[in-house]
């Protein structure tokens, strides 16, 4: 594959003689940076947020969940918490946003590093992406089923109070409180940059796939050259 033109028109010759638009493997790639960066600004974003109402507490109580730390009105929420006998807030999910940063960083670079595999093993290394706003999903429940179920029977309250789960979309109740649980913008942003990254994968395969297939037919006509 080499570029035979600087002209505006940019055209890229394939293996067997035939061209394409250079911009078929400018836009897969941009694509693919795009999501990237979608998910490490996804960090600075709240992912999930909870309010609790209650007649004394009019303003409501409010937890904002990042992948890597947690704002709101925690120390409220976590008094509350005491006379149930459950743990704080910040001590669930602690390994989860000890290594958030890093993980984050080693999903872009995966999508970076698939801006330079020419094959289906770009789909490969994009898995993890795919995959990561439901592992989000799925370990936030985990921990809110961890935390609905540590209410500790001897606690001031903790008998009044049956274990629970709070819920991790819509409405609910906890006790005398109600709640409303929501995604946040960090969230649809990671789940934004997925499907980026399908787009970017489908253009991908649109560029590259004429390649292998014009090499196949090179080395299929040579074989039957040769026979």
């Amino acid at each position: 594959m080499k570029f035979f033109s600087l002209d505006p028109d940019v055209k890229v010759l394939l293996p067997d003689g035939s061209t394409r638009h250079l911009t078929d493997y400018l836009l897969p790639s941009a694509l693919l940076m795009l999501a990237a960066l979608m998910l490490m600004i996804s960090m600075f974003l709240p992912y999930w947020s909870m309010t609790m109402h209650a007649p004394q507490y009019p303003k409501g109580l409010r937890v904002d969940v990042y992948l890597n730390h947690l704002e709101g009105d925690m120390f409220e929420i976590d008094e509350l918490n005491h006379y149930l006998g459950m743990p704080t807030l910040d001590a669930g999910g602690q390994l989860e946003r000890s290594i958030s940063f890093f993980a984050v960083v080693a999903l872009g670079l995966l999508l970076i590093a698939g801006v330079f595999v020419h094959n289906q093993w770009a789909g490969v290394l994009a898995l993890p992406v795919l995959s990561f706003p439901l592992a989000f999903l799925a370990d936030m429940y985990l921990i809110l089923y961890r935390y609905g179920h540590s209410i500790d029977p001897t606690s001031a309250l903790g008998g009044a109070v049956k274990p629970f789960t709070p819920p991790l979309l819509g409405e609910g109740t906890v006790g005398q409180f109600g709640t409303v649980a929501a995604f946040g913008i960090g969230f649809y942003l990671a789940v934004g940059a997925v499907a980026v990254v399908l787009a970017g994968l489908w253009f991908h395969r649109a560029a590259y796939k004429p390649i292998v297939d014009a090499r196949k037919r090179i080395a299929s006509s040579g074989k039957a050259t040769r026979a």
